[in-house]
């Protein structure tokens, strides 16, 4: 019998679409070869063009979900995505605070690429007092970035002090993704410890696409699972996401077409 491999939990919404949440953190998991579950938060009716609906789980049910998984599995990792709301936020915490140690990566998902919100308004104080303060690494894009920080990012510099000011603010690593500045390159800056480091691919423009941050989110999250470093994982990570970027294709309807990431399972 072959050894188990390594296992990473994803605590996010349902995407029907299939382009981002869960689904989209499980095909990260499966190309990495590490064993994904799944704590389903929401069910969101969507397509990269638009949200039309948020169904929510009852947080008892959520945390139900994650405190089974974590009981029952040796979980390496977890990461979280969509989390709709203060309760669910608390619900969740309430579980995963009676299993400190594990590596956590926290993609504070607020705004959908269409524009639309996917946090209650309350929600994002729990995030900023109650989540960030236990997360090994933090991954909001731009303008998730200027709501959690007040800042407004302009450019590589404001990236950079952004990225540096919510690090010493929640005492944890970010990383500042930069793939709505303008410019050849989508370049991310990460604030740890040790100081600032930039990851820098060309960019790729995909229009109609969603869910590159829950794959960029759920890649890192499969590393550090597999045991890299934060760096490495994150490296690992950025590699990949370039790579199904460009691998990319598109569906077309009339009166739609949708840009999907091929996320496939060949390292």
């Amino acid at each position: 019998m072959s050894s188990p491999p390594a296992v990473t939990l994803t605590i996010a919404g349902s995407d029907c679409s299939a382009g981002a949440g869960l689904q989209a953190d499980l095909k990260s998991f499966q190309h990495f070869h590490v064993h994904g579950l799944t704590a389903v938060t929401c069910v969101v009716s969507e397509t990269a063009n638009v949200v039309q609906a948020i169904h929510a789980v009852p947080p008892q049910i959520v945390a139900d979900q994650v405190a089974l998984l974590l009981d029952s599995f040796p979980i390496a990792a977890i990461k979280t995505g969509m989390l709709f709301s203060a309760p669910h936020i608390e619900a969740i915490l309430a579980v995963l605070e009676k299993h400190p140690g594990i590596p956590l990566v926290v993609d504070p998902v607020m705004i959908a690429s269409t524009g639309d919100s996917l946090l209650e308004p309350e929600a994002v104080a729990a995030i900023r007092d109650r989540l960030l303060p236990l997360a090994t690494l933090v991954t909001p894009n731009l303008p998730e970035a200027e709501v959690l920080s007040g800042e407004t990012i302009r450019s590589l510099c404001d990236l950079e002090r952004v990225a540096t000011l919510l690090r010493d603010r929640f005492g944890c690593a970010f990383l500042v993704k930069g793939g709505h500045l303008n410019g050849p390159d989508c370049i991310d800056v990460l604030a740890d410890a040790s100081g600032l480091h930039h990851f820098t691919d060309a960019r790729i423009p995909r229009p109609g696409s969603h869910g590159t941050g829950c794959t960029f989110s759920a890649a890192i999250a499969a590393n550090l699972a597999l045991g890299l470093s934060l760096l490495e994982a994150i490296a690992a990570a950025k590699h990949y996401l370039t790579a199904t970027l460009a691998r990319s294709y598109s569906f077309t309807k009339p009166g739609h077409q949708i840009h999907a990431l091929n996320q496939g399972t060949t390292l």
